[in-house]
């Protein structure tokens, strides 16, 4: 791929507790991902593709137009940034992907998404004699 059409994605990834239920095996994560058009040519982010594993080797497959309801145009330099999140069976997995994206002049190309990790912190974690947590309606 020429660095003409380049997009650059940093992630960052948090695990979120409160709807999480690690005795049912629920674990809820977010992940915030920011995509910036390194390149020279403006392109826009039609599709994404993720691929999550769980610890346990689980894998879901995720395809779908845009991120988040949007398909951002971005002109060179220019980043659009979403939150999102995923659940996993596990305290631990990862995901990967890639964008696919179309230039202004036609060239279609993917923007790969390194691996990333979720992971649910120690501090997450209950102690194991603690109470079940209650619930108040």
């Amino acid at each position: 791929m020429s660095l003409k059409y380049q997009f650059q994605v940093d992630v960052q990834t948090r695990h979120v507790p409160e709807p999480s239920d690690a005795a049912s095996g629920a674990y809820s994560f977010a992940y915030t991902i920011t995509v910036t058009n390194t390149g020279t040519v403006a392109a826009q982010l039609i599709a994404r593709h993720w691929t999550i594993v769980d610890e346990n080797g689980h894998t879901e497959e995720v395809r779908g137009l845009g991120v988040v309801g949007h398909q951002p145009l971005l002109r060179p330099g220019q980043s659009f940034q979403y939150t999102s999140g995923c659940r996993l069976r596990t305290a631990r997995g990862t995901m990967r992907g890639s964008y696919f994206c179309v230039a202004e002049d036609g060239e279609r190309f993917d923007c790969p998404v390194p691996e990333f990790v979720l992971q649910a912190g120690a501090a997450d974690m209950p102690p194991p004699d603690a109470p079940a947590p209650r619930v108040l309606h």
